[in-house]
């Protein structure tokens, strides 16, 4: 609780008060499904230990505003409620990027809920994290998850966690400006130990996987590069436009329609960039489908393969890997990981492997060493435990 204990204390610090209670909600690991969660495709992460808090105490001033501070930013921003519908989408730049993520959440929330500003209270909001920001681990929704649940207990707002979810995703679309996905706030909302989440992402159906991971001696690493990456940039937004481009030109509504045996017929359809972008979409969507059944009926010792080319897709069908992201694969391949991928977004973030637990310490030692005879920034290394979603702390 080390970390919620900093979200207390900032919270006294900018605020001069106690906060009434504070909230978590984790980061996650996408196990296997990458870029296919916005193509209305299937999705298998699982929540992690590390987890961002919030402390909050609603406005007792009669003042509709809110405040949100953070121990990354030295700065408190503040706005009015009745201004969330005006800031977003249309002004977010006016808002420092990582505040964007709670407000956000307070303009979706709100309107998810139909109630007016005037008939909830203003809240002051500190955060404090020990997500890894820019690892492909999910710290945004994370940060979404946590203000989710705390504003909706604190407004008295009946949501589900599916419905909260929608609103990190919301926010982290217009408040933000990241064409994301729902898979991030899925599962830092509806998270099980021990388990995985297999997600529909066009109905939002799920299953509770359970992964088997300690029963079979195994870890997960994340050897995370530090090559920091980016939604909000460029080539995520060339690549859902290319899946986009794609599905029209098969004439259906997403990428979810589009099975192996299509590919042929896309061929001749549109140039060869868009067509491999589909390709990886396509595969890795029955990728996910063979994983979970893998995991049933066998367990995780049989999905190495699936790992392995879901990140050859990626990096070359999709071409979201970086040279720092392939070392630290082919590192933990040649150790003896069982399978290992990038994991995330793209363009920098972490890697996952999958290795035997007596194999750990020699998995880590071949990845540093590899780092260094590459002449890259030495990696940050450890596992990570399935675990719950977001929560009421104390």
């Amino acid at each position: 609780m080390e970390t919620a204990a900093a979200a207390r204390a900032l919270f006294r610090e900018r605020f001069g008060a106690e906060p009434v209670g504070t909230w978590s909600a984790p980061g996650r690991v996408n196990l296997i499904g990458e870029h296919t969660d916005y193509n209305d495709g299937f999705v298998l992460p699982f929540a992690i230990q590390h987890r961002t808090h919030v402390a909050l105490a609603p406005r007792t001033d009669g003042v509709f505003r809110v405040r949100v501070a953070s121990t990354f930013d030295d700065a408190t921003v503040e706005v009015a409620l009745d201004e969330l519908d005006s800031l977003f989408p249309t002004r977010r730049d006016e808002v420092t990027e990582w505040a964007r993520y709670p407000l956000g959440v307070a303009w979706a929330v709100l309107a998810a809920s139909g109630k007016s500003p005037s008939e909830v209270t203003g809240a002051d909001l500190a955060f404090a994290s020990n997500v890894p920001v820019g690892a492909g681990l999910s710290s945004s929704a994370a940060i979404e998850g946590a203000t989710a649940v705390a504003l909706a207990e604190t407004w008295g707002v009946s949501l589900d966690r599916v419905s909260l979810a929608k609103a990190g995703r919301v926010a982290e679309n217009e408040a933000v400006g990241a064409p994301t996905g729902i898979m991030d706030q899925m599962a830092a909302l509806l998270g099980r130990a021990d388990a995985a989440i297999f997600l529909d992402c066009r109905s939002l159906e799920t299953e509770i996987v359970d992964l088997g991971f300690d029963a079979a001696g195994l870890e997960l690493l994340v050897i995370d590069t530090g090559v920091k990456h980016s939604h909000a940039t460029g080539g995520y937004g060339e690549r859902r436009g290319a899946c986009e481009r794609g599905a029209a030109a098969l004439g259906v509504p997403a990428l979810r329609d589009v099975t192996v045996a299509d590919l042929d017929r896309l061929a001749g359809l549109v140039d060869d960039v868009t067509f491999r972008r589909v390709r990886h979409v396509v595969t890795e969507n029955q990728r996910v489908l063979d994983t979970v059944r893998a995991l049933r009926e066998q367990g995780p010792t049989a999905i190495g393969d699936l790992l392995v080319a879901s990140h050859v897709s990626m990096r070359d069908d999709f071409e979201i890997s970086v040279p720092e992201l392939d070392t630290a694969v082919d590192a933990a391949l040649a150790a003896g990981a069982l399978g290992a991928r990038m994991t995330g977004g793209g363009f920098g973030g972490a890697a996952i492997a999958l290795v035997a637990r007596d194999r750990l310490q020699h998995v880590t030692d071949a990845a540093t060493a590899a780092f260094a005879a590459s002449g890259f920034t030495a990696p940050t290394i450890f596992t990570v435990t399935p675990s719950d979603g977001a929560s009421r702390d104390a």
